[in-house]
């Protein structure tokens, strides 16, 4: 018999064994009571971490496989809306809505929030580095930090918030891409030399696979680099310097002196990728000098946006628990000042109140009892929509 990883597959998650024990007690408590009332629930944020003032909301795909069979209705704002936690005038935005008998879905409460919080982390982290790199390339490296069973939901949410690629086999093939990927210091070191590893990298790898030498390991990174360049010339596409900060001094520094070395004795083509420890004050910092980034765990290991579920309609009936608004609700957007407004179902507006624009509704229905109406999209369409709804958004605001 084979071992296991510490990890859930398929059947475990469809079948409610990732859920808190307390839901299952519920379930047997309305059965046995002969009570399943009709719902409404809906998802929720409480205030982002770290201050965000919005996020990008991910992981809907994985919602709708998990309901897929379910006698419910789903209902959720498109995958890869930003979106802020709440709503001009304070109220907190719906981001989904379940309805149905609540006994045939309480048990999937833990593994929905699990699936659009940590995804939606990601994403927002990733969109903000991409916010701040701007043009220049960002590349997702960090999976090594989190457990392998997440890879493909790492890469694809971290692809979906803005980066241009991703480093997984798994998780490029989940998103429809080619991986991305240079050399590790261990090819170096196994083959004696940076030269070495060069040359054997040009020698073997296919040619769509772009040369970038790795220029930090044994020597000074400007003579690494120049020494790169003159080993494979117009074949070498870029030089990564990957410095441990534990030994880095200034970067930026660092970066302006190679790329001034390279220009001077004529390698004005060879691209600068940097990684290793890089967040947004690094981005920041070295965007004017650097060619592409690759980020690895301030993405991956992105805090979870703190979403919750909360009845607020029990057989047509607006309630909520204490704290929370009742009702079911309807999710409005101004195309004009890209302010978002909640409305009581039935009572929305088409009209904005700040500018007179014109509101669009952006709940819609996925699951329509139990089957699947409208399929997730293509992460490369999702990751358009991000890209675009960045340019009306700040770091430290919304919108």
């Amino acid at each position: 018999m084979k071992g296991r990883f510490n990890a859930a597959n398929y059947e475990e998650i469809k079948s409610g064994l990732t859920s808190d024990i307390y839901f299952f007690r519920t379930v047997e408590i309305l059965k046995r009571e002969n009570v399943n009332p009709y719902v409404v629930a809906e998802f929720t944020m409480h205030r982002p971490p770290k201050n965000w003032p919005w996020v990008v909301f991910t992981g809907l795909d994985e919602v709708i496989e998990l309901l897929e069979g379910i006698n419910v209705d789903l209902y959720a704002i498109p995958e890869g809306t930003i979106v802020p936690h709440k709503d001009y005038y304070g109220v907190k935005v719906p981001v989904m809505h379940i309805q149905g008998k609540y006994a045939d879905f309480a048990i999937y409460e833990t593994p929905i929030l699990g699936m659009i919080s940590q995804a939606t982390g990601i994403a927002t982290k990733a969109a903000r580095i991409k916010k701040i790199a701007g043009d220049k390339t960002v590349l997702a490296f960090g999976i090594r930090r989190m457990h392998p069973a997440i890879a493909p939901m790492i890469d694809r949410a971290s692809y979906i918030g803005g980066c241009d690629a991703v480093s997984s086999i798994i998780g490029a093939k989940t998103i429809g891409i080619k991986p991305t990927g240079t050399m590790p210091h261990a090819l170096i070191l196994a083959l004696g030399s940076p030269e070495k590893a060069w040359i054997a990298f040009d020698k073997h790898m296919p040619e769509d696979v772009p040369r970038i030498a790795l220029a930090d390991t044994i020597s000074d990174e400007k003579r690494e680099a120049l020494r790169a360049a003159e080993i494979l010339g117009e074949r070498l596409y870029g030089v990564r310097l990957d410095t441990p900060s534990s030994r880095r001094g200034n970067m930026k520094d660092i970066v302006t002196e190679v790329r001034w070395e390279l220009k001077l004795r004529g390698f004005d083509h060879v691209k600068i990728v940097v990684s290793g420890g890089l967040d947004e004050e690094e981005v920041e910092e070295l965007r004017d000098v650097v060619d592409a980034f690759g980020v690895g765990s301030s993405i991956s290991n992105a805090p979870a946006v703190d979403f919750a579920m909360d009845i607020v309609e029990v057989e047509g009936q607006p309630i909520s628990k204490r704290g929370k608004i009742a009702g079911r609700k309807v999710l409005m957007k101004c195309e004009s000042c890209k302010n978002y407004f909640v409305f009581p179902a039935g009572k929305e507006v088409t009209k904005c109140p700040v500018c007179n624009g014109q509101l669009r509704p952006l709940l819609k229905k996925y699951i329509e009892n139990g089957r699947v109406i409208k399929e997730p999209e293509d992460p490369k369409e999702i990751r358009k929509r991000v890209l675009e709804q960045l340019k009306d958004v700040n770091l430290n605001s919304y919108p």
